[in-house]
């Protein structure tokens, strides 16, 4: 066990430590310290290796009291971790200490944009405005600064997919004129703050601003998102690339970006005392195409916006990997300003085993699909609230692996059970928790889980066996009161810069003369 004040001391120090939420990320969201990260006991082995890589790194874990820290500290000794404190008394004991909850997820990250607009003054945009402008027929660009997932869903008419630190590495290529106006939007604020910040601190010589409140702020204008866009930011052409690299170049003298070669990241890699994550910042598909194995995809925007679902421990090393280096010293920048001192930008692949394809989840033992509903029996699906709301196999319930005794209480005694999830690989891992609570029944696991059902879906929540808070409901998610959801989500980011000046422990800084 770890008290709360000591735990307060740790973290407000400068040595490794993995602060981990047991809950499920709905809960998560409804407050927790500011450096945790959603560690949800009933994800736990999917997550854990990528999140803590070290197995010797010190881990403190914690829960609202409902004792889920404590299981979850037992299976990470199992795992072989050697290092696992739980939070003595959870958040409510971490609160009577004088500790701050904050409510949100990617916490960090969203309270480090609100750090970024105010310290830089970024220059921002109404949506009333860029309407104006976009009637009148003034020359802009809006660049989307999200992954293209998202950007597909909803999208400022006439935007164009440029996610994170894509921007400043493809920007040479849709603007040609000096003159034209960029607008750099995402959902809401931060991605669109710390798009259109990157492309100020990276010269670019064009006016750059910011979406106010992004395109939650153009619909709550009252005007119409476009969905389906399918237009990208193309590749740079060599002159766009040169540009770029120059750019990069000032911005990691201006920032002190450092760099490392492989003999260093090898010598990191084999340090028992120290944990080094090597992130690949650029797109999927480069990604899959090449890289060092061993390697994590982190694409660069993404990494600022949600450093606490990549990155684990705190004050370990970071080592970002982009050939081109754009893009990896662009996120270097802003991780430096978030506290991450060990941040070192690879300087070149030379030295390194180079992956190549697609990497697969290895998923053993599973068991052919029956035909008929009696021979699979009860379908439970252990997929996230929302993806099962959206689409399920017919007939099927929704669980969460982590109160599995509520789908017993729900559905009782059964002859048999058939196991999904997403890919099937959670499913496969409940399985012996399953049989545990239904021993006289059979119970099998539907090979590939939802990603290879070939059959008819079924969409609605009605069969849940808990409360659907094992995730966070994006605005867009809900399905009913868009405005008022989006309304409360920026009220709460634009009031993290007030919250965390409460905590003593975050330290954010920026760079003298910039």
């Amino acid at each position: 066990m770890i008290s709360a004040r000591e735990l307060q001391a740790r973290l407000a120090g400068h040595g490794e430590l993995a602060l981990l939420d047991a809950r499920e990320q709905g809960v998560h969201y409804r407050g927790h310290p500011f450096y945790a990260s959603s560690a949800p006991l009933s994800r736990l082995e999917m997550m854990i290796a990528d999140l803590v890589p070290r197995r010797s790194a010190p881990i403190a874990i914690f829960d609202g009291g409902e004792g889920l820290a404590q299981k979850a500290a037992a299976r990470l000794a199992e795992f072989g971790y050697t290092s696992v404190e739980v939070l003595e008394g959870g958040t409510a004991a971490w609160k009577a200490a004088g500790g701050e909850l904050f409510g949100g997820i990617n916490v960090p990250s969203k309270a480090f944009g609100e750090f970024v607009e105010h310290r830089y003054e970024t220059p921002r945009i109404s949506a009333g405005e860029l309407e104006r402008l976009k009637k009148i027929g003034k020359d802009l660009v809006i660049l989307d600064s999200r992954p293209l997932e998202e950007y597909q869903r909803m999208c400022i008419p006439g935007g164009i997919d440029a996610p994170g630190a894509e921007l400043a590495y493809r920007v040479h290529e849709l603007v040609r004129d000096p003159h034209t106006l960029v607008v750099v939007n995402c959902a809401g604020r931060t991605r669109s703050i710390i798009g259109c910040q990157s492309l100020r601190n990276a010269g670019l010589a064009n006016p750059v601003v910011a979406l106010k409140d992004g395109t939650m702020g153009w619909e709550l204008a009252g005007f119409a998102s476009e969905k389906g866009a399918a237009r990208r930011a193309p590749p740079p052409g060599r002159e766009g690339l040169a540009r770029a690299q120059a750019a990069a170049e000032q911005v990691a003298q201006r920032f002190g970006v450092k760099f490392a070669d492989a003999g260093m990241v090898h010598r990191w890699r084999a340090d028992g005392g120290r944990t080094t994550y090597p992130l690949d910042v650029r797109t999927r598909e480069e990604f899959e195409a090449g890289r060092i194995a061993g390697s994590r995809h982190a694409p660069g925007g993404q990494l600022v916006q949600a450093t606490d679902e990549y990155v684990g421990v705190r004050h370990a090393r970071l080592v970002l990997v982009d050939p081109e280096r754009v893009r990896a010293i662009m996120t270097a920048s802003w991780l430096v300003q978030m506290g991450w001192h060990d941040v070192y930008v690879l300087a070149s692949l030379a030295g390194f085993e180079i992956e190549r394809g697609v990497r697969k989840v290895p998923v053993l033992g599973l068991h052919e699909w029956r035909t008929t509903r009696e021979a699979n029996g009860t379908v439970l699906d252990f997929s996230t609230s929302l993806r099962f709301h959206y689409q399920h196999i017919p007939g099927a319930w929704w669980v969460v692996r982590s109160r599995l005794p509520e789908a017993k209480e729900k559905l009782g005694g059964q002859k048999a059970l058939t196991l999904s999830s997403e890919d099937g690989v959670l499913a496969h891992l409940a399985a012996p928790e399953v049989q545990a609570l239904w021993p006289g029944a059979q119970v099998r696991v539907l090979d590939g889980g939802n990603a290879a059902w070939q059959g008819a879906w079924e969409s609605g929540h009605e069969r849940s066996t808990t409360v659907r808070d094992d995730v966070w409901y994006k605005p867009y998610d809900h399905e009913a009161g868009f405005e008022k959801h989006a309304r409360e989500y920026l009220e709460w980011e634009v009031a993290l810069i007030e919250q965390i000046k409460r905590d003593p422990t975050i330290r954010f800084h920026s760079v003298p003369g910039t």
